[in-house]
């Protein structure tokens, strides 16, 4: 046993070669070769075409391969870029889309102003306040809404409200800071009108059954009254609580209530309800007015 084994240790380290010695080899023959292919090329000549016969069409293959494979990573390179370029392109998108949404809104505001200045002219004899509605009826029109300026801001009930070019409607209910407003399509409004070019006056009704067609019902018009479609009707001088030549709309298919002996007709209101965002409340009340005139004609 013994004998055995420092025979198989002997033949180990007969196998273990120095790393330094196979690399030397390996350099003096690679010398060989290459003095030998070049002393005896033509002898070699056939080896040469056959090794480049063989090897040239692997280094083809490898070429093609590596270029798929390159042209894949520059597919994946370009379609990261792409996702980089639309993410950066969508956020512009947002922002233009933010700041086009200002804009609208700015040139809305400015439209509304602007009608509520030159409304604010054409009646520049009252004194008048400027509100927003913050609230209105869960339907399309306004016939009841909220604004927000109240009796801090000098609001009281009984004052009439105007829009888009004319009368809107009235105050019911105040606060400090918020104001309800009924508007002249209520079912529940009533306004006492006359006729611009007659005189003749009527009764201005609130009807949203028939706002939906654009009107509401005019009534109450002397039977020998010589009024026509597209007339103009303003408040009249008689009623208690609206002031007087406030354009309210104008009137369309006049004919006779053969249960009152009287005239009736559909008028078309010249403020949308539908659209309306702002208005003007003027802060003087019918019998402040009433009592001016009283003064002004007991002096002369």
């Amino acid at each position: 046993m013994g004998h055995r084994s420092r025979n198989r240790n002997r033949f180990k380290k007969k196998r273990d070669v120095n790393p330094k010695y196979l690399l030397g080899t390996l350099f003096v023959l690679c010398l060989v070769l290459i003095f030998t292919s070049y002393r005896y090329r033509e002898r070699f000549a056939p080896a040469r075409i056959f090794v480049n016969n063989t090897i040239t069409p692997m280094q083809n293959g490898i070429k093609t391969i590596g270029s798929m494979i390159s042209e894949r990573f520059r597919i994946f390179s370009d379609i990261d870029k792409l996702i980089e370029d639309n993410e950066r392109l969508q956020e512009e998108v947002d922002g233009l889309k933010v700041e086009n949404q200002l804009l609208i809104q700015q040139i809305y505001d400015t439209n509304t102003f602007r009608e509520l200045y030159e409304l604010d002219n054409r009646y520049s004899q009252f004194e008048k306040k400027a509100a927003r509605i913050i609230s209105r009826e869960p339907n399309s029109y306004c016939n009841v809404f909220i604004i927000d300026k109240g009796t801090d801001d000098g609001i009281a009930v009984d004052m009439n409200v105007i829009a888009g070019n004319g009368l809107a409607g009235i105050v019911t209910d105040v606060g400090s800071n918020w104001a309800k407003v009924r508007s002249i399509i209520d079912d529940d409004s009533k306004v006492s009108g006359m006729f611009l070019k007659s005189s003749d006056t009527c009764i201005v009704s609130g009807n949203l059954e028939l706002l939906d067609k654009g009107y509401i019902d005019v009534s109450m018009i002397n039977l020998n009254a010589q009024v026509y479609d597209n007339y103009e009707v303003v408040t009249s001088y008689i009623s208690d609580k609206y002031l007087p030549g406030i354009l309210v709309g104008y009137v369309s298919n006049i004919r006779i209530d053969a249960s009152t002996m009287a005239k009736e007709a559909y008028l078309i209101p010249v403020v949308d309800f539908q659209h309306l965002e702002a208005v003007l409340v003027i802060t003087q009340l019918k019998e402040q007015l009433d009592d001016l005139d009283e003064v002004i004609s007991h002096d002369n």
